[in-house]
């Protein structure tokens, strides 16, 4: 049996033993662990690139973004910043058609700017904008459906774990990944907004549960917040994004920095509005470490994995295979797009990166893809899986957090359908047209 045989082999067992439950990073590890010893067949090679990987996986100081953007989320989700964005957007979009809708995207859009974890965003704007939606007429599936669909900005606009993570796997400039993914970001925004516009407008039965409703959009007189409590409640997070973005896109900053300012920064309004005492402290602590070490030991095992796929000749047989099949680059996209978001509805976002990036990267740059412009469409592409089913992590986090008896996860798939159709037409066009995420390199 050939190296390129069990380096197949054991690439299907990986996903067999995700499949089965077995954590990604154990998985991971064993897999590659194994394909080493089989394919060199010494123990003691495959024990010394463990220790290798294991001991320079991420001895780098770039590594320190996790935990700080981590930590600034966490402090930033307790603040109650989501809260208050979200009323501020509601008050000055009550009058546009579907205007809690689109105040929940515009919301999400901010909160996403200095969050960076998609199920954060789901499980803040489930409590926050799901009753007010509900209460002024809006569907339950197309409440949910919204928070849900509108989530997945968090790991789009930076500062995200998920760009972070490809360019670790990838081995790119993780401060470039951040800004290649602001214009996709925005870009995503709007199609949402313009998305649930129309759809108000002229299928007001989808959005509404009597479509004379919409007229409520416009309702409850004047202004209920005042100009000063809406510069009162918008002040922190936008300080927080001119602080962290406007640093890093400056040059002022690096990834690393600007995640320590914006932790500091998001510790600072925490303080400011008594919302940290030693119990939140504590638990803010441990969620970070938490969340934090799950990622840098995966990182370690993608390592590891990525070693042992170089050693069976898994990428450069790949790319041969790829290059004599008359596909061309394109055609390797479509094909690589397609597997994306066929196992975006079995398994999670970072264990597909986890496993496809490796193999995919180094493709992917011989038939001549900007690395950055490639990772933009792989997230964008293994976004779309927190919203398909069965697995839809971002839908049942939803579904979890509101824990109403009359919305069913199957109302939450079907509301999000429109913003899958918005994301994949995004991507078609990202794809096509590179400058899209490459216009501000």
């Amino acid at each position: 049996m050939t190296a390129l045989t069990i380096g197949v082999l054991l690439i299907l067992a990986l996903i067999f033993f995700v499949l089965m439950g077995m954590q990604i990073a154990v998985a991971l590890f064993a897999v590659a662990f194994a394909g080493v010893w089989i394919i060199r067949d010494n123990f003691e090679l495959a024990m010394r690139l463990l220790s290798l990987t294991a001991y320079n996986g991420i001895a780098d100081y770039l590594f320190a973004t996790i935990p700080l953007f981590v930590l600034m989320g966490l402090l930033v989700s307790i603040s109650n910043v989501g809260r208050d964005t979200f009323e501020v957007a509601e008050e000055l979009l009550r009058r546009v058609a579907g205007g809690l809708g689109v105040a929940t995207v515009a919301a999400n859009t901010v909160f996403a700017a200095v969050t960076g974890v998609s199920i954060a965003s789901a499980a803040v704007f489930t409590r926050v904008a799901v009753p007010e939606m509900r209460r002024h007429g809006y569907r339950a599936g197309f409440s949910a459906g919204t928070v849900a669909g509108s989530s997945v900005l968090g790991m789009l606009i930076p500062p995200s774990l998920l760009l972070i993570i490809y360019g670790v796997l990838a081995e790119v400039s993780i401060g470039r990944m951040f800004v290649a993914g602001v214009i996709p970001g925005l870009m995503l925004a709007l199609g949402f907004i313009a998305m649930i516009v129309l759809l108000a407008r002229f299928r007001p039965g989808f959005v509404f549960t009597d479509p004379a409703a919409h007229s409520l959009a416009a309702a409850d007189g004047g202004p209920r917040l005042s100009g000063r409590e809406i510069a009162v409640k918008l002040l922190p997070i936008l300080a927080l994004v001119v602080l962290v973005l406007g640093g890093l896109y400056s040059g002022f900053f690096t990834p690393t920095e600007a995640g320590g300012v914006g932790a500091f920064g998001a510790l600072l309004i925490a303080l400011a509005r008594r919302k940290l005492d030693r119990h939140r402290i504590w638990e803010v602590l441990k969620q970070t470490g938490t969340v934090s070490v799950g990622i840098l030991i995966l990182l370690i095992a993608a390592g590891f994995y990525s070693r042992m796929l170089s050693v069976a000749g898994i990428p450069n047989a790949i790319g041969d295979m790829v290059q004599t099949s008359g596909f061309g680059p394109y055609g390797f996209l479509a094909l690589y797009v397609v597997l994306l978001l066929l196992l975006g509805m079995i398994l999670d976002s970072s264990s597909i990166l986890l496993i496809m990036v490796p193999i995919a990267a180094p493709i992917a740059q011989s038939m001549g893809f900007d690395l950055i412009h490639f990772g933009i469409v792989t997230v964008i592409a293994v976004e779309i899986g927190l919203l398909t089913p069965p697995f839809g992590i971002s839908v049942f986090t939803v579904h979890n957090t509101l824990a109403d008896p009359d919305v069913g996860v199957e109302q939450i798939f079907l509301g999000t359908m429109p913003y899958m159709a918005v994301m994949l037409a995004s991507l078609a066009a990202i794809a096509v047209f590179p400058a899209l995420a490459l216009a501000l390199l």
